[in-house]
C-alpha cells in the first residue's frame, strides 16, 4: 500500500491532467479502509525501492450493496465517498467503481497488470462501473468492453458505463486489427487505416480518388465514379490526421474484388499503400473470404505481386479508361476466427470492420425489453 506522502505526491501529479480527482485526504482515507482501492504504476527501470515514486495510477471504489444502490440512483458522491458504502479488503463488493485512471504513454502498459490484481477470486466476477469524464476515458472504455448504461438489481443508470467482466471485460485492451487502428486526432505521423463508416468518410475517399485518378490520370468523372461506390467497403489510410489513401472492396459469392487503390502524391514515399492493401486482405479474411480478384495496371503488376497476386490460368489483358490491365487473383489461408453463421449474433450487428469491440446495438441490450411501439399501439 502506498505511504501517505506517496499518495500525496501521486494525487498532485494526476491533478495536473484530471482536476476532478478527489483530495489527498479522501484518497488516503479510502486506501486505509481498503488497500486494494489504489494501484500505483511505475516503469521498472525507473523504480527505486528506497525512494518509490509512481508515474500513473488506477483507483477503484469497492462498493457494497448500499453503495451500489446509491451509485445507480445517482446520489453517490465519488469525490468524498461515505465509508459505510465501501466494502473492506476481505469483503466481496457488490460492484467495483473505476474511480480514476491516469496512465499516459508507455505507462498504459501497466493497466493489464492492475486488472490482473483485481481479477482474484474475490473480485473476478464483480461488475465494473464508471463514468467517462474525458475523451481518453471513453476510448479506454470502448477498448476494454465497457458499455454505456448500467444496471444493478433491475435498476438502470443511463449515465454510467458498465462491464460484465465474466463476459466482456478483458484484463488487456482488445487488440486493434490492421484495418481498424485509426483513432482520431493524433500528433504523430503514424500510418493507420480505418473503414469508411460515415458520409464524411466517403467524401474523404472521393476526394482522394479525384486527386489521383481524375487530376493525375485524367480519368473522366463518370468513369471514376462508376455506380459501385455505395455497394462496397472503403478503407481510408491516414498519415497522422491526414486522409492520404483509399481502397475499395466489393463482394461476390465466393470472392471479393479489390480495386481503386489510390495514394495522394505527397504521401507516396511512405509505406501507406502497403499497409492499406494488407489491411484490405485481412478485412476480407475476417469476413471469411479466401480469394481476392483484381485488375492490375500492367505497369503496377510488380507492386501487387508483393502481396501474392498473380495472373492466373486464362487471365486476360484488357483496356479501360486509357490504361492497360491484366486480371490477377490471390488465394488466402482461412482466418481462424472468420465471421460465419454460428458466431455470437451481436458480432453480426457491429459496425463494419469493428467486430472486435461491442457496438452500439449490443450496448442497447442492457436496457429492459419495453417494446415501445407495441405498447403505444395497445394503449
Amino acid at each position: 500500500m502506498p505511504r501517505a506522502n506517496e499518495i500525496d505526491a501521486l494525487v498532485a501529479h494526476v491533478r495536473k491532467d484530471l482536476r476532478h480527482v478527489a483530495s489527498s485526504d479522501v484518497v488516503r482515507r479510502v486506501v486505509s479502509h481498503n488497500p486494494d482501492s489504489l494501484w500505483a504504476i511505475a516503469r521498472r527501470e525507473r523504480f527505486q525501492a528506497s525512494t518509490p515514486s509512481a508515474e500513473g495510477l488506477m483507483a477503484f471504489l469497492m462498493l457494497n450493496r448500499a453503495g451500489m444502490l446509491r451509485l445507480i440512483e445517482g446520489s453517490f458522491d465519488a469525490s468524498d465517498p461515505d465509508q459505510s458504502l465501501l466494502a473492506s479488503q476481505s469483503e466481496k463488493p457488490a460492484g467495483i467503481y473505476l474511480w480514476a485512471v491516469h496512465a499516459r504513454g508507455i505507462i498504459a502498459g501497466g493497466i493489464p497488470l492492475v486488472m490482473e490484481k483485481i481479477s482474484t477470486p474475490l473480485y473476478r466476477d464483480v461488475r465494473l462501473y464508471s463514468r467517462a469524464v474525458t475523451s481518453e476515458g471513453l476510448r479506454f472504455f470502448n477498448s476494454t468492453g465497457f458499455c454505456p448504461g448500467a444496471t444493478f438489481e433491475e435498476k438502470f443508470a443511463p449515465d454510467l458505463h458498465m462491464a460484465a467482466r465474466t463476459k466482456t471485460l478483458s484484463a488487456r485492451p482488445a487488440p486493434q486489427p490492421i484495418y481498424d487502428d485509426y483513432r482520431g486526432r493524433t500528433n504523430t505521423r503514424d500510418l493507420t487505416v480505418t473503414v469508411a463508416r460515415s458520409v464524411e468518410d466517403v467524401m474523404r475517399v472521393m476526394t482522394i480518388r479525384s486527386a489521383v485518378y481524375m487530376a493525375e490520370q485524367e480519368c473522366p468523372y463518370d468513369e471514376e465514379f462508376d455506380g459501385n461506390d455505395f455497394s462496397a467497403t472503403h478503407l481510408i489510410g491516414y498519415v497522422g490526421n491526414e486522409p492520404a489513401a483509399c481502397l475499395r472492396i466489393r463482394y461476390f459469392a465466393d470472392f471479393v474484388k479489390m480495386e481503386r487503390l489510390a495514394v495522394r502524391r505527397e504521401f507516396r514515399k511512405t509505406r501507406l499503400a502497403f499497409k492499406v492493401v494488407r489491411a484490405g486482405i485481412e478485412l476480407c479474411r475476417a469476413k471469411g473470404y479466401r480469394k481476392i480478384y483484381g485488375h492490375s495496371q500492367k505497369r503496377l503488376l510488380n507492386f501487387w505481386s508483393r502481396f501474392g497476386f498473380r495472373p492466373f490460368e486464362g487471365s486476360r489483358e484488357f483496356v479501360f479508361s486509357d490504361f492497360d490491365y491484366v486480371e490477377v487473383s490471390l488465394d488466402m489461408t482461412p482466418h481462424p476466427e472468420a465471421i460465419s453463421i454460428g458466431v455470437d449474433p451481436y458480432i453480426m450487428i457491429r459496425p463494419e470492420g469493428r467486430w472486435h469491440v461491442p457496438g452500439i446495438l449490443e450496448r442497447s441490450a442492457i436496457r429492459p425489453v419495453t417494446r415501445p411501439s407495441v405498447a403505444r399501439a395497445h394503449a
